[in-house]
């Protein structure tokens, strides 16, 4: 199947919101604790396929947007998912734009300390070059002196800048690291030339190796559990509750298992760190 990619800017282009009157359950989640009453609004940045990503006929499709609406449906809440850019995703969250992010993004301390977090899945980081490319990147320190291509904001880009910085305090040549808005964009120009390695999560990187596009030369680096994120905190609890009861039923593991997303080492769910400070 082919697929189209969509990324748009903070000017939001939304899913549209379940029809109230398919409602026959009780909301889960009162209006006072939501940024527009009635419906639960998250974030998303569908350029990462299979967590998130637009089919050919323009319509959300992969493991987040399933995974959400099944959230939301036993929440008994209709959805809303607004499609975005990652960059302005947590400004926009912490001025109460909407009530969530769910793009896959990797849970941090710092973010923790942010918004609400509910870790739900496990990623790591490939280096990749384009299909049939000579120049091979096995390892950071084959990265030496080439340009690196990277989301920017992204936990990618920070965990290659730490390692960057660890290399060249031993010697290393530094990578010169290029950032882009989007792993499309970062895609794209690994595909021009203007970049010697693509560093993409596991997951989108797998899945555009499987189309043929480019080559894995490195994966598993840089482990961390994937998060969505909240402005408030009764959301977000009641959002880990209903992944605790996917975990238990074995809703959750279809899900991952029909994307082929590595799930988070345990079954119950619940807020990781200490929240707005």
């Amino acid at each position: 199947m082919r697929f189209r990619w969509l990324s748009v800017g903070l000017a939001i282009a939304s899913l549209g919101a379940l029809p109230a009157a398919a409602q026959t359950c009780k909301p889960a989640i009162a209006d006072s604790d939501l940024v527009t009453p009635g419906k639960l609004q998250m974030s998303i940045n569908p350029t990462l396929p299979p967590q998130q990503f637009v089919d050919e006929k323009g319509e959300l499709q992969g493991l987040n947007v399933e995974l959400m609406r099944e959230i939301a449906k036993r929440l008994c809440i209709p959805l809303e998912l607004i499609r975005m850019d990652f960059p302005p995703m947590v400004p926009a969250l912490t001025a109460g734009r909407f009530d969530g992010i769910n793009t896959g993004m990797f849970w941090t301390e710092e973010r923790s300390k942010i918004a609400y977090t509910v870790p739900y899945a496990q990623q790591t980081i490939s280096l990749t070059v384009s299909k049939g490319a000579p120049a091979k990147v096995a390892d950071i320190a084959s990265l030496a002196g080439k340009k690196a291509g990277v989301e920017v904001n992204s936990y990618q880009e920070r965990w290659l800048r730490g390692e960057d910085k660890e290399a060249t305090a031993k010697g290393a040549k530094p990578i010169e690291i290029l950032t882009f808005k989007t792993a499309t964009d970062v895609l794209a120009a690994l595909r021009a030339g203007q970049v010697e390695t693509a560093v993409l999560i596991d997951q989108t990187a797998k899945e555009i190796e499987r189309r043929g596009l480019i080559e894995i030369t490195a994966t598993g680096l840089g482990g961390a559990p994937t998060t969505m994120m909240f402005r408030n905190k009764t959301v977000a609890t009641k959002v880990a509750e209903t992944l605790t009861a996917m975990g238990a039923d074995g809703t959750y593991d279809k899900l991952f298992d029909k994307f082929g997303l590595t799930k988070a080492p345990g079954k119950t769910f619940a807020i990781r760190g200490p929240g707005p400070q």
